[in-house]
């Protein structure tokens, strides 16, 4: 994920991508053409060189200091804040044809009868429509774009990405401890996954484009 940085002065490029993201979440909800924000943010993987310590009552779980690498994998996350779903895939990598893949699952799987999909997300160099190009044939390629619409978070503004309220709670509730394999944290990620949509929560977003006018006044350009 990127920094939290907000320029120190006037900049009508930060700006301008602001107030397209926060007039695109005051919308109200479209099952036609769904809002969906999209993050993701590479894990290591860690297992215990010795056995912790058996549990006792009254205490918590001691684990050694030691540990054993075992690579890294990535966390693709995807949640649409106004019904409350989000869902997490797991991959090896995060490479242009994973992000494109990922989009597929969105448009033909999660999404199948919705027009069009609005994706939010931050500027890294596989969320590219090419992408998909690189993934698929191009009429399949052609096709997926056909349905796809995404607006990009300002360059050091993915703040303002609503996916990483949710990526953030994942990693409090779920990655707060050593997850050895893919495996298991594919198993324990699909985990909070179920348990999360089961309660349904929806990101109640209060900043608007007027609040952001009057409180980041500085950042946009005088006249």
């Amino acid at each position: 994920m990127e920094q939290w940085v907000i320029p120190p002065t006037e900049n009508a490029e930060f700006v301008a991508a602001m107030e397209e993201v926060l007039d695109l979440y005051q919308k109200p909800l479209d099952t036609d053409v769904p809002v969906v924000n999209m993050d993701e943010q590479p894990v290591t993987l860690r297992d215990d060189i010795r056995e912790p310590c058996p549990l006792k009552p009254g205490q918590i779980k001691r684990v050694d200091n030691e540990y054993r690498r075992n690579g890294t994998a990535q966390l693709f996350i995807f949640t649409e804040a106004l019904t409350g779903w989000r869902g997490v895939s797991v991959r090896e990598r995060r490479t242009a044809v994973d992000w494109a893949q990922e989009v597929k699952v969105l448009l033909d799987e999660v999404y199948p009868k919705a027009k069009r999909v609005i994706l939010v997300c931050d500027n890294l160099n596989t969320h590219k429509v090419s992408s998909l190009y690189k993934a698929f044939p191009a009429a399949e390629a052609r096709r997926l774009c056909a349905r796809l619409e995404i607006v990009y978070t300002p360059k050091h503004g993915s703040w303002l990405n609503i996916a990483e309220i949710e990526l953030s709670v994942l990693t409090r509730q779920c990655l707060g401890r050593r997850i050895p394999d893919i495996e298991t944290l594919r198993r324990e990620t699909q985990a909070w996954e179920k348990r999360r949509n089961g309660e349904a929560k929806q990101v109640d977003w209060q900043w608007t484009t007027d609040d952001a006018r009057i409180r980041l006044k500085r950042l946009y350009p005088q006249f």
